[in-house]
């Protein structure tokens, strides 16, 4: 299994009625201000460097974003929020990520998502979550990644649920850091929404400190 025939049955997936069918009437019906482009409007696949040690876990596609664009974090104000700090951190050669052919690349990083539709409200169900996992799971399998960055609870408790790792201890908070027996590290972050950023929750500071700790984790002062 490589990342190529994983990325290849996510794009195909049709496993949940309700977000196939929501992010193909938004693919049909578009925003305004994209009335003249091509929606994606089908499962994003993961997006990054193929040997990367950190591994960056989102939420979902936003509608006009990701599920507009087939990129992850590309077209939205989320992209707009975490690119830059990407570039800004070395793991990304440009901090502006607009469509598939911008020419961004990506350094050392994977970026995924627990949920690879767009979902109504930006909510997937459970269920929905658990049909995705197998995806994330053998990503994870492969690139077998020395950092995890759980952008959000939800990535965070799906990433705990794959590693089955359980300790009453761990709880989700921001720039928080675990270790998963013996694994990768994982690091929490607030996810770079609008909610947040907009509201202060996440600021630019905030966000640049954890992708300092993650440079510190894959490259330790002797």
């Amino acid at each position: 299994m490589d990342l190529k025939t994983v990325n290849a049955e996510i794009i195909a997936c049709r496993k949940c009625p309700r977000l196939v069918e929501w992010r193909e009437e938004v693919a049909r019906v578009k925003r305004k201000a994209y009335r003249d482009q091509e929606y994606w409007g089908k499962p994003v696949p993961g997006f990054g460097d193929p040997r990367a040690r950190v591994f960056v876990v989102g939420l979902a596609p936003g509608a006009h974003g990701s599920n507009r664009t087939g990129r992850q974090f590309t077209g939205d104000a989320s992209g707009d929020f975490l690119y830059p700090a990407l570039f800004r951190a070395g793991f990304a050669s440009q901090p502006t990520s607009t469509s598939r052919d911008d020419g961004l690349l990506l350094s050392d990083l994977y970026i995924a998502a627990s949920g690879r539709c767009a979902p109504p409200d930006n909510k997937p169900t459970p269920a929905e979550l658990a049909n995705c996992q197998p995806y994330l799971e053998r990503e994870l399998q492969i690139l077998q990644p020395k950092v995890i960055v759980a952008l959000g609870r939800i990535a965070f408790e799906r990433v705990l649920r794959i590693y089955s790792a359980r300790n009453a201890a761990w709880k989700f908070a921001h720039a928080a850091t675990f270790r998963l027996d013996a694994g990768p590290w994982l690091i929490c972050s607030y996810h770079p929404s609008q909610q947040n950023t907009l509201t202060g929750k996440l600021t630019v500071d905030m966000f640049d400190a954890v992708w300092t700790k993650v440079r510190d984790l894959l490259e330790p002062s002797s």
